[in-house]
């Protein structure tokens, strides 16, 4: 019978160990510890360019949640210019906020560490105001996705919610995109779909 030698007991606690940390899951998102509403934040496609009346995903979202949800995007918003009005936020009474930018900067060819700066400082001042982030990805290009793994990093360094590229499976198909860089209702739909239970998730000590 073979017998298993000490050596060989450290090779496999070391490779558990390891192995474990790479594979670890993110650590629980932070549920919000103020605030009363939910918030859209960001560029055209929170503000709801390509929709008709109503089928914004704020309008989509407050729908389902059966509670009012507060559209502050604005179409052409950066990185920069969303911080920039970040304080806005404050007189909305956020518990929930979902972040919708970085396409904007993309398209300008901002860099993507002048990026991913602004969006960590919105989400901490978000985070200082007692709400909780949902961070939605958006491509940083449109034939590859240059910001995805930029995204995920700040999603697991503040513990926010993520939902990854809200486009995905949209871009290039005519039945669900308004324009190129746009949905049309039915694409609103689709991005709602994936939002909602986050949403649902984030709102549950609500």
């Amino acid at each position: 019978m073979n017998t298993i030698r000490p050596t060989h007991l450290f090779i496999v606690a070391s490779i558990l160990l390891f192995g474990g940390w790479f594979f670890w899951p993110n650590p629980t998102p932070l549920l919000p510890t103020a605030g009363t509403t939910v918030v859209m934040f960001g560029d055209s496609l929170a503000a709801g360019t390509g929709a008709t009346l109503g089928g914004d995903i704020a309008s989509r979202l407050s729908t389902h949640l059966e509670m009012p949800v507060r559209n502050l995007g604005v179409p052409g918003d950066t990185t920069a210019t969303g911080l920039a009005r970040a304080n806005t936020l404050s007189a909305v009474d956020p518990r929930v906020v979902i972040v919708l930018l970085g396409g904007n900067d993309a398209l300008k060819k901002v860099p993507i560490k002048e990026t991913f700066s602004n969006l960590a400082s919105l989400i901490e001042y978000i985070q200082s105001i007692g709400a909780t982030v949902i961070l939605v990805g958006e491509p940083g290009g449109l034939y590859g996705n240059s910001y995805e793994k930029e995204y995920e990093r700040l999603a697991k360094k503040y513990r926010t919610f993520y939902i990854p590229n809200i486009l995905s499976g949209l871009i290039g198909r005519t039945e669900y995109m308004s324009d190129y860089i746009h949905p049309n209702d039915a694409g609103y739909e689709k991005a709602t779909a994936r939002i909602l239970p986050v949403v649902n998730t984030a709102l549950r000590n609500f």
